[in-house]
């Protein structure tokens, strides 16, 4: 086991539907958030019986109708716009039981300006509707990521940041950035009842499952490797040289959902910021050729060496839509559109960031959370998850 109460990484769920059946609950949790990729293992890992803090009523939150793959967990979902502050009001102020709030959710937007307005002003909305009318509400669990260090994707190599590896304590960079702002108002929401606690998590880039995320890398990295199989294409690393041979350090859903629980119901934990990594690195050159065996695709490598061009993911799947539609039908996946579960963008940043961008993981430990993850494991268990649910062959 990974850590002192939580089992292995894609473990059977033996127990969930005997414990849906308890009334008598120790913790109330509202999950903002719950079909995003940390969001949907809060969902499953909550009602697990030996979770801390439980037996957990679970509220889980999110803007779409609830999706199959989410249906199983044996959670009150409630299909909200966190972004319409009247909407929010209306169907959050009821939930007058909950204790805490693990808020998992963000809204992307062109450029940063409007990524702290909004992601703003959803946060404010939650704890506005929450706050006066949770008596017993006791902790919120606030989770940013690793561009607390390094700004926004716009600025990331082109201001000056720390040196790493990155530790809780360093100050702010002099960028606007949306972590900044949430921070600073759950903070003042915070001071307003007394006794209310919170904590921050810092994860950085996420392995784990769901079809619906903005910064799913493995998802992305499957539809992609989806595609050059049926189109008998060579897989392609188009990335940089650094990106392919350098060190990388990503996080593993589970991992930052169970340090998030951790972060709620351990004394040790409050009014603290934690980073959140798998505790290992590794080459994206040796998960590639994992990425590959997975997809049964034999010619696969960086792109120079294969005689390909520069050019971004982006750009050498543009106009695939119909070769997606056609994987769908004939592989009988679950009904997807290509831009549902593949964000070029942000796979692009991910392949072309530079190595050695790392956080220490000192002070979690210290503070006496001391889970971890195989990374190459965790690679292959969300890959095999995205398989079982139907989204990709």
């Amino acid at each position: 086991m990974s850590w002192r109460w939580a089992g292995s990484i894609g473990a059977a769920k033996n127990k969930l539907e005997e414990d849906a059946r308890l009334q008598d609950y120790q913790n109330v949790g509202l999950v903002v958030g719950v079909t995003g990729i940390v969001g949907n293992s809060l969902a499953e890992i909550l009602p697990r019986p030996d979770t801390p803090g439980g037996p957990w009523k679970i509220y889980g939150v999110a803007r779409r109708p609830r999706p199959n793959w989410n249906a199983k967990y044996p959670i009150d979902y409630i299909q909200c716009d966190v972004s319409d502050p009247d909407d929010t009001q209306a169907k959050l102020s009821k939930l007058a039981d909950v204790t805490h709030i693990f808020y998992v959710t963000w809204a992307s937007r062109p450029t940063e300006a409007e990524n702290c307005q909004i992601n703003g002003a959803m946060f404010r909305n939650v704890l506005r509707s929450v706050i006066p009318n949770a008596p017993n509400l006791r902790h919120i669990c606030l989770q940013t990521g690793g561009k607390h260090y390094v700004g926004p994707f716009e600025c990331i190599g082109k201001i000056p940041s720390h040196d790493p590896p990155f530790t809780e304590d360093l100050p702010r960079l002099n960028v606007s950035l949306f972590y900044y702002n949430q921070e600073d108002i759950l903070f003042e929401e915070v001071d307003k009842r007394r006794g209310l606690t919170w904590s921050i998590h810092r994860p950085s880039g996420i392995f784990g499952f769901s079809p619906h995320s903005l910064m799913n890398i493995i998802g992305t990295l499957c539809v992609y490797a989806a595609i050059c199989k049926h189109e008998g294409a060579p897989l392609v690393f188009h990335g940089t040289r650094d990106a392919w041979e350098g060190f990388q350090e990503f996080s593993d859903a589970e991992l930052v959902a169970e340090q998030e629980i951790w972060g709620a119901v351990d004394p040790n934990a409050r009014n603290e910021a934690f980073n959140c990594t798998n505790g290992d690195v590794f080459k994206w050159k040796h998960l590639w050729k994992v990425l590959a065996e997975q997809f049964e695709i034999e010619n696969y490598g960086f792109g120079e060496e294969m005689g390909s061009e520069r050019v971004r993911l982006e750009e050498v799947m543009k106009g695939k839509e119909s070769v997606w539609e056609e994987i769908v039908r004939e592989n009988q996946l679950q009904p997807t559109k290509l831009n549902e579960v593949a964000v070029w963008s942000y796979a692009d940043v991910v392949l072309n960031i530079g190595a050695g961008y790392f956080v220490s993981m000192n002070k979690s430990k210290e503070h006496g959370f001391l889970g971890f993850r195989n990374s190459k494991n965790s690679f292959i268990t969300w890959i095999n998850r995205l398989k079982s649910h139907r989204i990709v062959p």
